[in-house]
């Protein structure tokens, strides 16, 4: 089995920052590409940040204030957050698309939440 795990989230004041991680495990053979995700209630799921390779895409809501990096070795994703604001508060998720061995399959986080106080 194949877990991916968050932490990191909390309460912040605006403006201050928060550093999330996901780390995956299990059986891996390698890892495609790895996302944060958001949702609030009421909302739809909101892509925030995925990388790929050397490549990293953003959300135009968080572009300059978040950063997705990774630790390879330990099979671990970053996302640092910055100057955080009241609509920054949600959910946030990791997903990674994984080869296991035998096929590739996508897996979800169970979240963490954020809570950015105004």
């Amino acid at each position: 089995q194949v877990q991916l795990v968050e932490s990191g989230g909390g309460l912040v004041q605006a403006g201050g920052s928060l550093r999330l991680s996901c780390v995956a495990s299990g059986s891996i053979s390698s890892i495609n590409r790895m996302g944060w995700y958001r949702q609030t209630p009421g909302k739809q799921r909101e892509l925030v940040a995925t990388a790929s390779g050397d490549s990293a895409n953003y959300a135009d809501s968080v572009k300059g204030r978040f950063t997705m990096s990774s630790d390879n070795a330990k099979n671990t994703v970053y996302l640092q957050m910055n100057s955080l604001k009241p609509e920054d508060t949600a959910v946030y998720s990791c997903a990674a698309t994984v080869f296991d061995g035998r096929a590739w399959n996508d897996y979800w986080g169970q979240g963490t939440q954020v809570t950015v106080s105004s």
